[in-house]
Formats: C-alpha cells, sequence, structure tokens
C-alpha cells in the first residue's frame, strides 16, 4: 500500500487536486504517469523478466539502471510541466522527486538506503505544506514510522537504513520547497 510507486503516483494526484481542483488533478495525472506509472510498469516487467528479483528491488546492484530510466522520466516530467504551464506547487511536487533521487539515489549503490521511507517522508513533508501542518506531520510521522518499522520487520532494511531514508527523504523535500515555494 505505501510502496513508493503507489506514493509516487498519489502524491501528484493529491497535491493537484488539493491545489487546483479538477485542473491540478489532470496536471497531477501527467506527473503521475510519468513519475510512477511507467516505472511501475517498467518494474513489473523486470520483475516478470527475471531482471528484477522482487517488486521492491532489494538487491542493490539492480537498482543503478533503474534509477537511471526513473530519473529521466521524471526530468520529462519537470520538462512538460513546465512547459505547459503547470502550477508551480506541481512542479515543485516533481521537483521533490527528482532531489529526493538525486540523494537517496547515489547512497543506495554503496549502502541500502530505504526508497520506502525517503519517499513517504518526502511525501508527508509535501502535503503538510498544502495542508494544515500539524494533523499532516502527526498522521505522516506515524506512517513513516510504520512503513520503516515494516521494512524491518521483513529483513529488508535496518533500523539505521530506514532512518536515514526519512531523513533523507524529509530534507530533500523540505530544501526544494524552500527554494520553489
Amino acid at each position: 500500500m505505501f510502496a513508493p510507486a503507489h506514493l509516487v503516483i498519489g502524491l501528484p494526484l493529491a497535491v493537484g487536486a488539493i491545489s487546483s481542483g479538477w485542473a491540478g488533478l489532470g496536471w497531477g495525472a501527467l506527473a503521475a504517469a510519468l513519475c510512477g506509472g511507467i516505472p511501475a510498469g517498467v518494474i513489473a516487467l523486470g520483475v516478470k523478466s527475471g531482471r528484477f528479483g522482487n517488486r521492491h528491488i532489494t538487491t542493490r546492484s539492480e537498482r543503478p539502471k533503474l534509477i537511471a530510466v526513473i530519473v529521466a522520466l521524471v526530468v520529462a516530467a519537470l520538462v512538460l510541466l513546465a512547459v505547459l504551464g503547470a502550477p508551480m506547487v506541481m512542479v515543485a511536487c516533481v521537483a521533490i522527486m527528482l532531489a529526493t533521487l538525486a540523494v537517496v539515489g547515489p547512497i543506495t549503490l554503496v549502502w541500502k538506503i530505504s526508497f520506502h521511507t525517503a519517499v513517504a517522508a518526502g511525501s508527508v513533508v509535501m502535503l503538510a505544506k498544502l495542508l494544515p501542518a500539524v494533523p499532516v506531520w502527526v498522521l505522516g510521522g506515524l506512517v513513516v514510522a510504520a512503513i520503516g518499522w515494516s521494512r524491518v520487520a521483513i529483513n529488508d532494511h535496518t533500523a539505521a537504513q530506514v532512518s536515514a531514508g526519512a531523513v533523507a527523504g524529509a530534507a530533500a523535500s523540505w530544501l526544494t520547497l524552500a527554494v520553489l515555494l
């Protein structure tokens, strides 16, 4: 339910709807398709063909090419949103995704940082910018903690890896929003 792909698809839809209603939902659908939908399809095909061991890409050596594809798609989304005149909040939402990849991507090459908690924490930061902050921080913090706990409980990550992911995702998002909004 809270896998990175699901959050990357849901976040732009939520940001678009919250910030700009139906028109924003259209911008969100464009961002969701490029940043989350197509990568989810690439992952599903990779698992089916045996290129990836599972949909969470738990083997670090499988991550670099996938990250490169996702970066290219996120950059394409940013360019399209900017050229087509999307609201700045939607551009910022997608820029957060690129910033998170820029921080977490290189780390994962040497250490198995958690993309799950990075994306979740970054999503909380983005939503706290648009909705009443205190409830978002409280509920979002609980969700990020639950995701982190689950990743440790199933032995996919250590507590340090999920904590570092959460800090990296939140920091990348906060800095991006500070610059763009």
